[in-house]
């Protein structure tokens, strides 16, 4: 372990303590400082736009400055103009009706801030995925412990910098460390743990945070399935699947993984990717807009997974471009029928590397996803509403989209999150709200109820009153 994980972990206790006093003697945010809270996150983050896109291109060796702006800086300032824009509402009562035979009365639902917050963050995309919580959790009143993630230490840095500008650490802390401290992090007694990263991982948290009896929020990943429907060309496909495969190099929880299509279009789709991303990316090894691999670790093991299936028999396709050099960039890839014991089949990819197979219509489709762990996200391509929707009804995801890729995730309004292996809760918008929150059920009555005559002896106004 090192100095700087005990360093982390022996002050995690003492952050936790300050902030717990902090919240107790302050249970109940004002709207304004509410506000105020939410202007600063958007502030800091136009302020450090540029020191973002600098840390993700420094952590990544290669990481698209546009994509950075587009996903990391742009979301959260859209982010944080849809959350002040409807904070109001969310924090209102919502009243609900009473049954008759306990008028009068006035029955509501509170929304109370949970408490302390611990927030685990991930690397892929490090400002978004660890502010976008955070806005969440401030919004419903509550303080924040962030640990990001040690794959990224250029961007923890900076967040933790960010952050100390605006808000006191009894408020919102950063704690930096290695798998030791995100060890001890998720033993803490949070009032919420929001944890975004491996369905591995995501496991382990949960057991650590079930010992306190912690509510957890696990946004996990999987292999999100593309099912294409029979006469739906090619090149209608190709544009958005190529986007949303190798923008991040693949390195995102809700690319498509794997594509089923028909048997006389797997091919042809999967020319169509590669000719689309050889426009996107002229010479992808020296783009800068075309991102680099994480980690050695994670470079390996996409090139493993690839030719693993080369062995296995399957056709590789491959944009064609340069050298990279020392950058750790990975061609963007397609893999035509994979084995499917194969790695690439049997575990999420997380790499510009995209599987395609052929289905027997698209009944032979849902049951092959069916047959899988239900996916963070679902990808159907087809002219026919019905049939989409017929896709729709016959599978299971945390979400989807029809005729694209990943767009639904930008949509504040939509609930994101996971169903079975890939995570369950959500957060965005108002249903970031209400996972820091605790709707508090209140039910007002005056001092004399008629609930008073529904006692011992029971008698005929019993029977009247309980049997209406």
């Amino acid at each position: 372990m090192s100095d700087l994980d005990n360093r982390q972990i022996e002050r995690m206790d003492n952050v936790f303590r300050a902030q717990k006093a902090a919240f107790e003697a302050e249970r109940h945010r004002s709207y304004k400082d509410r506000l105020r809270d939410i202007d600063a996150i958007g502030a800091l983050t136009k302020k450090h736009a540029d020191a973002i896109k600098d840390a993700a291109a420094a952590d990544f060796g290669v990481r698209s400055r546009c994509e950075t702006q587009l996903t990391e800086v742009t979301y959260m300032t859209t982010a944080v103009k849809h959350t002040r824009r409807h904070l109001w509402s969310w924090m209102q009562n919502r009243k609900v009706s009473i049954p008759g035979n306990l008028a009068p009365g006035k029955a509501y639902i509170r929304r109370e801030p949970r408490g302390v917050a611990g927030i685990i963050s991930p690397w892929n995309y490090p400002f978004q995925l660890a502010f976008s919580p955070i806005l969440a959790a401030l919004a419903a009143g509550c303080r924040v412990m962030l640990k990001p993630s040690e794959l990224t230490p250029n961007m923890s840095e900076l967040m933790r910098n960010m952050l100390a500008e605006e808000f006191d650490e009894s408020h919102v802390a950063v704690l930096l460390g290695g798998p030791a401290v995100g060890e001890a992090f998720t033993k803490i007694p949070f009032d919420h743990l929001l944890y975004t990263g491996s369905t591995h991982v995501g496991r382990l948290v949960a057991k650590a945070a079930a010992e306190n009896l912690t509510p957890v929020t696990l946004e996990l990943g999987g292999k999100s399935p593309v099912i294409i429907d029979q006469g739906f060309k090619a090149k209608d496909a190709a544009a958005s699947l190529s986007f949303g495969k190798f923008m991040n190099a693949g390195q995102t929880c809700i690319a498509p993984d794997y594509v089923l299509a028909p048997a006389d279009q797997a091919r042809p789709i999967g020319e169509a990717i590669i000719a689309k991303a050889e426009k996107s990316y002229p010479d992808w090894a020296t783009d800068e807009d075309y991102t680099a691999i994480v980690s050695d670790r994670h470079y390996d093991r996409l090139n493993a997974m690839i030719e693993e299936a080369r062995s296995g028999g399957a056709e590789i396709l491959q944009a064609s471009g340069g050298d990279p050099g020392n950058a750790r960039k990975i061609a963007p890839t397609v893999v035509l029928n994979p084995p499917e014991d194969s790695k690439l089949m049997q575990e999420e990819i997380f790499g510009p590397v995209l599987p395609i197979l052929a289905h027997n219509g698209l009944n032979d489709a849902m049951k092959r996803v069916n047959a899988g762990d239900r996916p963070l996200a679902l990808y159907v391509y087809s002219k026919d509403k019905k049939a989409a929707r017929r896709v729709l009804e016959g599978t299971i995801s945390g979400g989807a989209v029809v005729n694209n890729t990943m767009l639904h995730y930008s949509v504040e309004d939509l609930p994101f999150g996971g169903v079975g292996a890939s995570g369950y809760g959500a957060y965005h918008g108002e249903a970031g709200f209400e996972t820091f929150t605790h709707a508090r059920s209140v039910l007002e009555v005056p001092v004399w109820h008629p609930s008073r005559l529904i006692a011992p002896p029971y008698g005929k106004l019993f029977d009247m009153i309980a049997n209406k």
